[in-house]
C-alpha cells in the first residue's frame, strides 16, 4: 500500500485534569496538553478537585517532562475587586511556565498580555466567539487560538476555519451545555449561583412538563426536554484535522482518571491514524462509553438534529445501548440488537461480557430501575441471552421492550493502566514555517511554548533541477527532530516558492541551529512586567472617550417583543424604544411605526451568529436604526465596517458579559456607546463597576425576565415535529407558544428567534426600583418584556415611568408590579424567596 501523504498539521489532543489521578492518566495515555484549573477560583469548574496554586510550578514541570503542554484555565467572568487578584493568579502562571490561559473575560487577556507577552492566551467558548468576525476581538486583544462553541458544525467550522488564521480549538467528546458557553444564566435564575462563575447548577439534567398554549401535553417518558446526549466526535477527527483545526479537546475535569484515560487514548489512536483507513479499535470506542456517556452522538459536528440530540428519557450515564428486550425467563433475559437514531459509531460487532453491569431503561430515575452484573452471555447473530445470578436484577419487573444498556466493565480499569504510554507524545511539540524565494535566503520560523525562534540559510535557494524543496523534503531533513526532546507538530511551507533548491548539508546544519535556539527558548527564564499592571491599564481604558451622559439623567427605555408591547410603549410617549422582535417578522413595519410616531428606534441583533449568518447583522443595518443592540461580538466587526457618517449609534447588551472597567474599556474602545451590565453581578458589584466608569457608560436592565438558557436545540421541532432542522419542521413556532414547567409549577416561555434558536426565560420577571436613585453616571435603564399582554406591558411601564417622575416609590412600583425586589445573581426559583418586597437598602429616604 502506498504511503498516505502526511498532513502538514496534526492537531493536538487535549486532555481534562481535575485532579493529579487524572492528570497522570491523561499523561499516560498519550495528551498532547492538559487544562485545569486552580482551586482557588476563576475556573469554570469550581466542583473540581483542581490544583492548589502553591504547587503550579511543580504541576506544570510535571506536564513538561511528559512532553506536554500546560493549559491553565481561567475562564470565569471577574468583578472589579478580584482584578488584582487576578494579577497575582497570572503573575505566578507566568512564573510557573504555564504555556498557555484559557480565559473568558477580556480583562484577563489584557492583564496576561501585560504580564508575560511570551505566555499564550486562547479564548475560551464560555467567550462565545462563534464567527471570524467575532475572532477579530480576540486577536486585538493578543490571543492565539479560540475554542469555537460546541453549537458549530464541521462545515461552520470549515468557513470560520477559512475566515481566520487564529488557531481554532474544537470539543470532541463529553458532556454538552444545553445552552451556548457564555450564554447560560440558569444557575443564577434559578439556583443562586452563576455558571459564568464556576458553579453550575445543572438545570438542564432536570425534569421538565411541556406546556403548548398553556396546556400540559403528555410526552410518556419523555422529561429531560433539555438534556443532550453526551458528545463523542471520534468519527470526525479526520475531517477536523484536514480542516487544519489545532486542538482536538475532551471535556471532563469532573470526572475522573478512568473516564480521562479511556478518551484520551481514544483520541491518540484517531490522531495517530489519521493517514490510515482505519481508526480506534471497536473496543477503544466501546471504552468510550463504558467510562461514561449520557448516550453518544455527533453534537452539532453532524449538523442540526433536532430528534436526536436529546432523548429525554434520562439525564445520567447509561453507557452503550444493546437492544430491547423480547423475552424474559426466570434468571435470563433476551435481547434483540438494535441502533438508535444519531449513534455516531457502530458497535454492532462489540458484545458484552461476564461481569459488565447492565441496566432496563423504563424511563424512571436510575436507582428505581432493575439492573445488574451478567453472570453469562450467549450470542447468536443479533440476539444476545443475559444470564443473570446473586446478586442481581429482579427480573419480575423487566418488561418486554424495556431498552438495555450495559453501564459498566470492572475489567476496563486494569486494562487501561495496563497500556504503556507513547514516547513519540513525550517529547515537546514544535511548529514550523518555512518561507523563501530564488535568490533569498531559507528563512524558518519556530514556536515552541509560546517562544519564537527565526533562523536563516547561510546561502540562497536556487533553481532545482528536480522535484526540490517539497514539503515532505522539509519535513524529513529539517524537521526530523527524533534525537532530540523536540517533536515537530506543525508544518507551514505555504509561503516557500516552487521549484527551489538548497544542499542536503545545509539543511541539517539549519536543524542543528534550530535545536540550539529552541533549547535557549525553552530553557530561559520568562521575562515578567517587573510592576503591577493593572494601573496603567485602568488608566488607558478611558482616556479617549468623551462624557456622554445626558444633564437630564438616564434614559428610560422600553425593550419590546411584540407589537402590542410596541404600542403601548409608543402610547406612553417614550422617546426611545429597543425592538427585539425575535424572528425579525414585522421588524420593518415596526421600525417605520416607530419612525412615523417621531421616535427614535434600537434594533437588537441576535444573540450569537455562526458562520454564514453574517446577513442577519445586514438586514438590521438596511433598516437604518438609529441604533443597534449589540449582543455577540462579531456585530462589533460587521457594523464598524459601515463608514462612520451612516453608523447607526452601537449599544452593548448583557450578553457581553461586562463585569469589569476593563473589559468595559475593551468593548468600548471598539465603538460601543454604552454597555449593559452584566446579569452576573448583584447590587454591591453592580455598585462598584459604575464607580469605576465613565459618566454616560453604564446601561442597567432594570426590569426583566432573564433570558435563561439560549439554545441552539430547539424544543418545538422536537415535540412538535418530527423534522430535524428548520428545513423539515413545519414551523411549530408560528402557531403555538411553548412553556417548560419545572418542578416547582413555574412556566418558563420559550421564543424561538431568527437563527431557529430558543431563549428560555424566566417565569418570574426580576425588577429592582430601589436602585434607580442610587445608580449615578448612568446612562440608560431598560425595561425588558417577554410576552406580557396589553394590560401587563402598560401596568410595568406607567409604574416605571412615574418612578422616574418621583411621583411614586420603589416600593409602590413593586406593588403595582406583583414583584419582590431584586437584581442580579438571586436565590434562585428553586428555592423559597424570603425577602421582603422592598428591602431596606431600596427604600426611600
Amino acid at each position: 500500500m502506498p504511503k498516505a501523504p502526511a498532513l502538514s498539521h496534526v492537531p493536538e489532543v487535549l486532555a481534562p485534569a481535575g485532579d493529579l489521578a487524572s492528570l497522570d492518566a491523561a499523561l499516560r495515555s498519550g495528551a498532547d496538553a492538559v487544562y485545569f484549573g486552580l482551586d482557588d477560583g476563576f475556573n469554570a469548574r469550581a466542583r473540581a478537585a483542581n490544583f492548589p496554586r502553591e504547587g503550579l510550578p511543580a504541576t506544570v514541570a510535571h506536564v513538561h517532562k511528559a512532553g506536554a503542554r500546560a493549559y491553565l484555565t481561567l475562564n470565569t467572568l471577574i468583578f472589579e475587586v478580584e482584578l488584582p487578584e487576578v494579577e497575582a493568579i497570572v503573575r505566578a502562571a507566568a512564573a510557573a511556565g504555564v504555556d498557555a490561559l484559557i480565559v473568558q473575560d477580556p480583562a484577563v487577556a489584557l492583564i496576561a498580555r501585560a504580564v508575560c507577552p511570551a505566555m499564550e492566551v486562547h479564548a475560551s467558548t464560555q467567550m462565545t466567539v462563534s464567527s471570524p468576525d467575532g475572532a477579530e476581538l480576540c486577536r486585538a486583544l493578543g490571543m492565539t487560538r479560540v475554542v469555537v462553541p460546541r453549537e458549530l458544525s464541521v462545515d461552520e467550522i470549515r468557513r470560520f476555519r477559512a475566515g481566520t488564521d487564529l488557531e481554532l480549538e474544537v470539543f470532541v467528546h463529553g458532556a454538552l451545555c444545553m445552552s451556548w458557553s457564555g450564554q447560560c444564566l440558569t444557575s443564577e435564575a434559578w439556583g443562586g449561583r452563576s455558571a459564568n462563575r464556576g458553579q453550575c447548577a445543572q438545570a438542564c439534567r432536570l425534569p421538565y412538563t411541556l406546556m403548548v398554549d398553556g396546556e400540559a401535553r403528555d410526552l410518556g417518558d419523555v422529561q429531560y426536554l433539555l438534556s443532550p446526549r453526551d458528545l463523542s466526535g471520534v468519527a470526525v477527527a479526520k475531517q477536523l484535522a484536514e480542516i487544519g483545526v489545532h486542538g482536538l479537546k475532551i471535556e471532563g475535569r469532573q470526572k475522573g482518571p478512568v473516564y480521562v484515560a479511556a478518551a484520551t487514548r481514544a483520541f491518540r489512536d484517531a490522531v495517530d491514524g489519521l493517514a490510515q483507513p482505519d481508526g480506534p479499535s471497536t473496543q477503544r470506542l466501546a471504552d468510550l462509553s463504558l467510562a461514561y456517556s449520557r448516550g453518544a452522538s455527533l453534537g452539532f459536528l453532524g449538523g442540526t438534529n433536532h430528534q436526536t440530540l436529546v432523548e429525554g428519557r434520562f439525564p445520567e450515564h447509561r453507557g452503550i445501548y444493546l437492544g430491547r428486550v423480547t423475552k424474559v425467563g426466570r434468571q435470563e433475559v433476551v435481547v434483540t440488537r438494535e441502533s438508535r437514531a444519531g449513534d455516531p459509531v457502530d458497535l454492532s460487532s462489540w458484545h458484552p461480557a461476564p461481569g459488565m453491569g447492565v441496566v432496563f431503561d423504563q424511563g424512571r430515575p436510575a436507582e428505581d430501575e432493575p439492573g445488574g452484573p451478567l453472570f453469562r452471555v450467549d450470542v447468536r447473530g443479533k440476539t444476545l441471552t443475559l444470564g443473570f445470578g446473586r446478586p442481581g436484577p429482579d427480573l419480575d419487573h423487566v418488561k418486554v421492550q424495556d431498552r438495555v444498556f450495559v453501564t459498566s466493565d470492572p475489567a476496563l480499569p486494569g486494562r487501561l493502566a495496563a497500556e504503556v504510554g507513547r514516547g513519540e507524545q513525550r517529547r515537546v511539540p514544535v511548529d514550523l514555517s518555512v518561507s523563501g524565494n530564488a535568490g533569498a535566503p531559507l528563512v524558518v520560523a519556530a514556536r515552541v511554548r509560546g517562544e519564537r525562534v527565526h533562523i536563516v540559510s547561510g546561502g540562497p535557494l536556487g533553481a532545482a533541477e528536480r522535484g526540490g524543496l517539497t514539503a515532505d523534503l522539509v519535513r524529513d531533513k529539517l524537521g526530523a527532530l527524533g534525537d532530540t526532546r523536540y517533536r515537530l507538530r506543525d508544518l507551514d511551507t505555504s509561503r516557500l516558492a516552487a521549484g527551489l533548491h538548497l544542499p542536503v548539508s545545509e539543511l541539517k546544519a539549519l536543524r542543528r541551529e534550530l535545536v540550539l535556539r529552541l533549547d535557549a527558548a525553552v530553557d530561559a527564564p520568562r521575562t515578567l512586567a517587573p510592576g503591577p499592571v493593572l494601573p496603567p491599564l485602568k488608566a488607558e481604558r478611558f482616556r479617549t472617550l468623551p462624557p456622554k451622559l445626558d444633564s437630564s439623567g438616564p434614559l428610560l427605555v422600553p425593550l419590546c417583543r411584540t407589537e402590542e408591547q410596541l404600542d403601548v410603549a409608543l402610547g406612553l410617549g417614550f422617546p426611545e424604544v429597543e425592538l427585539d422582535a425575535m424572528e425579525m417578522v414585522g421588524l420593518g413595519r415596526w421600525v417605520e411605526k416607530v419612525r412615523a410616531a417621531g421616535r427614535r428606534v434600537v434594533i437588537a441583533t441576535v444573540r450569537v451568529q455562526k458562520p454564514g449568518e453574517e446577513g442577519f447583522d445586514s438586514r438590521i443595518a438596511r433598516l437604518r436604526p438609529d441604533g443597534v443592540l449589540v449582543r455577540h461580538v462579531g456585530a462589533l466587526a460587521a457594523f464598524a465596517r459601515i463608514p462612520a457618517e451612516s453608523r447607526p449609534t452601537l449599544h452593548g447588551d448583557f450578553s457581553l458579559n461586562v463585569t469589569n472597567s476593563l473589559t468595559a474599556g475593551v468593548l468600548a474602545e471598539r465603538g460601543l456607546t454604552t454597555l449593559t451590565a452584566s446579569h452576573d453581578l448583584d447590587e454591591v458589584q453592580l455598585l462598584a463597576l459604575a464607580a469605576e466608569l465613565p459618566a454616560g457608560l453604564l446601561a442597567v436592565t432594570i426590569h426583566h425576565h432573564i433570558s435563561t438558557f439560549h439554545t441552539e436545540h430547539c424544543v418545538y421541532a422536537h415535540t412538535l415535529s418530527d423534522g430535524r432542522d428548520f428545513k423539515t419542521c413545519g414551523r411549530p413556532c408560528e402557531s403555538h407558544r411553548i412553556g417548560l414547567r419545572d418542578e416547582k409549577q413555574k412556566v418558563h416561555p420559550v421564543i424561538v428567534d431568527v437563527g431557529c434558536r430558543n431563549t428560555v426565560f424566566n417565569a418570574s420577571a426580576q425588577s429592582a426600583p430601589g436602585l434607580v436613585k442610587r445608580l449615578s453616571g448612568v446612562a440608560r435603564l431598560r425595561i425588558e418584556l417577554v410576552w406580557e399582554n396589553r394590560e401587563e406591558t402598560e401596568r410595568v411601564l406607567r409604574a416605571y415611568q412615574e418612578l422616574a417622575q418621583g411621583r411614586i416609590t420603589p416600593r409602590d412600583v413593586l406593588a403595582r408590579i406583583g414583584l419582590h425586589e431584586q437584581y442580579g445573581v438571586s436565590k434562585g426559583t428553586m428555592t423559597v424567596l424570603e425577602r421582603s418586597a422592598a428591602p431596606a437598602a431600596a427604600r426611600p429616604g
